[in-house]
Order: C-alpha cells, then sequence, then structure tokens
C-alpha cells in the first residue's frame, strides 16, 4: 500500500458556489473556509501529515478589491477567533508564498499563529497565500549562488524545503489544470480532478479518493 505523507487541494469553485447559491460570491469563500476546516479534521482522523490548501495566488490580485479585502479579512478573523482551537488540535499552520507583501494586519495575525502553533505535531497545515510557483522558482534559482545546480539544491531552497512532495493533488471545481501551483512538488503527485466546487466537498470524498490512491501504482518513472 503506497504511503501517504502530504495532499495539497487546490479549492476551486469557492466564488461560483456563492453566486449560484446566494447570488454573492462573498458567500461561497465564507462556505469554503468551513470545508476547510472539516477536511482538516478529517485529515488528523485520517492520519495524513501534511496538507496543503491554495489559498490565494499571485494572480489572484486580478480580482475585484472588495472580494480580495473580504478573503483577507476572513482568513484574518478566523485566526484571531480560532486560535485556542487550532493549538488545542495540535495544529501547526505554515504560509509558504510571498506573505511579507500581504496587509498589515493579515501579516500580523498569520505571524503570530504560526509562532504560537510551532510546535504542534498532529498535523502541519500549510497556507499557500500571494503563492505564484514560477515566482517561487524563481526566487529559488536566485538564492542559488552555484553553477552546478542539482536537483537537491533547488529541492532545499523552495517555500516547501524540508516538506514532502504532495502525494496527492485534489482539484475540485472542474478545472483540469494546476494554475501555477507547486510546479516542482507536483511532478510525480496523483492528481484528482472532481467537478463539484469547493464548499460541496465532503469528507467522504476524500476518503473515496484516498482507497483509489492506495491501490493506485506508483512507478516514478520505473517499471
Amino acid at each position: 500500500m503506497n504511503k501517504l505523507n502530504h495532499v495539497a487541494f487546490i479549492m476551486d469553485g469557492n466564488g461560483r458556489w456563492g453566486k449560484k447559491k446566494n447570488n454573492n460570491r462573498n458567500s461561497g469563500h465564507y462556505a469554503g473556509v468551513q470545508t476547510v476546516k472539516k477536511i482538516v479534521e478529517a485529515s488528523i482522523n485520517l492520519k495524513i501529515p501534511t496538507v496543503t490548501f491554495y489559498v490565494f495566488s499571485t494572480e489572484n490580485c486580478k480580482r475585484p478589491r472588495k472580494e480580495i479585502n473580504f478573503l483577507f479579512n476572513l482568513v484574518n478573523s478566523y485566526f484571531k477567533s480560532e486560535i485556542e482551537n487550532v493549538i488545542k488540535n495540535e495544529i501547526r499552520i505554515n504560509i509558504i508564498g510571498e506573505p511579507n507583501k500581504l496587509p498589515s494586519k493579515l501579516k500580523s495575525v498569520l505571524k503570530e499563529t504560526v509562532k504560537k502553533t510551532k510546535k504542534n505535531k498532529k498535523i502541519l497545515v500549510n497556507l499557500a497565500l500571494n503563492y505564484g510557483s514560477k515566482k517561487e522558482l524563481l526566487n529559488t534559482f536566485k538564492r542559488i549562488k552555484i553553477k552546478n545546480i542539482t536537483e537537491k539544491h533547488i529541492k532545499n531552497n523552495l517555500y516547501t524545503k524540508n516538506i514532502p512532495d504532495p502525494d496527492i493533488l485534489i482539484r475540485t471545481g472542474g478545472k483540469k489544470r494546476l494554475s501555477n501551483f507547486m510546479l516542482w512538488q507536483l511532478a510525480y503527485s496523483e492528481l484528482y480532478f472532481l467537478d463539484k466546487l469547493w464548499p460541496d466537498f465532503k469528507p467522504q470524498d476524500l476518503n473515496k479518493i484516498l482507497k483509489h490512491f492506495y491501490k493506485t501504482k506508483r512507478n516514478f518513472g520505473g517499471i
């Protein structure tokens, strides 16, 4: 049976869900946060060591400012109100991307959350915020100041240094693309694309995917 270390999620469809249900994209983003909470709880029960959620890409800055502000305020208020539960459940929070370019209030809350949860060991939850894989690779190459670059040099300078590459990528929302997410790390991941929108994704869906994954033969270029 395949060993499972890391599951990554592209949470597509929040805005469309909100528009369809309430004629309001922001209601979909709120519902999406509740789904994240359920999936983290399910991942703990399933003993998945690491999960990563694609929260906000470098390209998402093209969205309307009101929607961006709502998203940032949503993340901000969640960790302000839920930090005690996060600590109680032994969840370690890590940020990948360029959080230094986020609003100061959000940066402060995220920095405090990472600090308060750094010793938690039940599960590592990576939040990809202001994240773009091409920018990550560009920054990685800039940090490596030697001529004979190896894969190890690159891996050790990614945002995900010391974190296993995802075994599974799950994307909801019906689109079949990576959208500038973990282009290096997903080289040998098993990819699952679902038509259902992220707020409709359930722990049962995760269980179904894991059952398929455990039966999949992974060759990594071999036979």
